[in-house]
């Protein structure tokens, strides 16, 4: 694991930073491509890019904190200020309440903006996680004998640490602990693969899903059902049913997205729009 890519006098690049910027960068190159396919106002682009980074940021910590509320109120600056802890769905959910109100603002709908963000969102997505196997930050799957697992001993967060609330698998270890060398299922990696399929899947038939809403419709659906199955492998804490919180939330996400998908406006005129 490289979570110090290198340093150049007092900066240092951290591979996850750097994954994070990668990955807004191209989100923000595709999204003023498709403004301008539609004909909107392609310098929202930016502005628009720059809302989802502090909104995504500050929401995933946001939620991290609630999530972690007990060790907030022991340390508010050292959990607050921390370099980690982000909750994806978080910064999802503040960013879209932001850029609601700026495209409102702007007069213009905001389904049109969140058709054009969707299919740059889902790669973004899957950027910005090579940049938490690259750090190795926990964000990683159980134990695995598959010939791919990858050993994040050198990471942020090591599997002694990372799987200390799993008595399920610290059981089968000397002492109920892990040793930092277990292979792990790189779920980070799987998760790339998949949202880039899902990107290209998405940014090919761009202009064949017709109707303002429909393509975001499908980004959630898609993104959802992404997250939820592979939740099954990732380390996170389960609270109900079996099911982590990051499954939780992915379900109604995905029954928004197949309602949306089936709802059909009495009077909604549907144009092919331009190539």
């Amino acid at each position: 694991m490289y979570p110090r890519l290198f340093q150049i006098g007092p900066f240092t690049v951290y591979s996850y930073g750097l994954m994070m910027g990668i990955s807004f960068i191209i989100a923000s190159v595709l999204l003023t491509h498709e403004l301008k396919r539609k004909k909107l106002n392609p310098e929202m682009g930016s502005t628009i890019t720059l809302i989802a980074l502090i909104g995504g940021v500050a929401g995933s910590k946001i939620l991290y904190l609630i999530e972690n509320w007990p060790f907030f109120v022991a340390d508010p600056f050292g959990m607050a200020f921390s370099p980690g802890g982000l909750t994806w769905y978080g910064g999802f959910l503040l960013a879209a309440i932001l850029i609601y109100f700026y495209v409102k603002k702007k007069k213009v709908r905001f389904f049109q903006i969140a058709d054009a963000i969707a299919p740059g969102l889902l790669l973004a997505y899957g950027i910005a996680r090579i940049g938490c196997h690259l750090s190795g930050d926990g964000d990683y799957g159980f134990p695995t004998t598959l010939p791919w697992g990858t050993d994040y001993s050198h990471g942020t967060y090591p599997p002694s640490l990372a799987f200390r609330g799993f008595p399920e698998i610290t059981a089968h270890y000397p002492h109920g602990i892990v040793p930092d060398n277990t292979l792990c299922h790189p779920t980070p990696i799987y998760e790339f693969i998949i949202c880039s399929i899902l990107f290209a899947i998405m940014w090919k038939n761009r202009t064949k899903i017709l109707g303002e809403g429909k393509m975001f419709m499908w980004y959630l659906v898609a993104a959802g059902t992404e997250r939820f199955t592979i939740e099954f492998l990732r380390i996170n804490p389960r609270l109900l049913f079996g099911l982590s919180e990051a499954q939780l939330i992915s379900l109604p996400l995905i029954a928004l997205g197949i309602i949306g998908l089936l709802h059909k406006p009495p009077h909604e005129e549907i144009r092919s729009e331009n190539k």
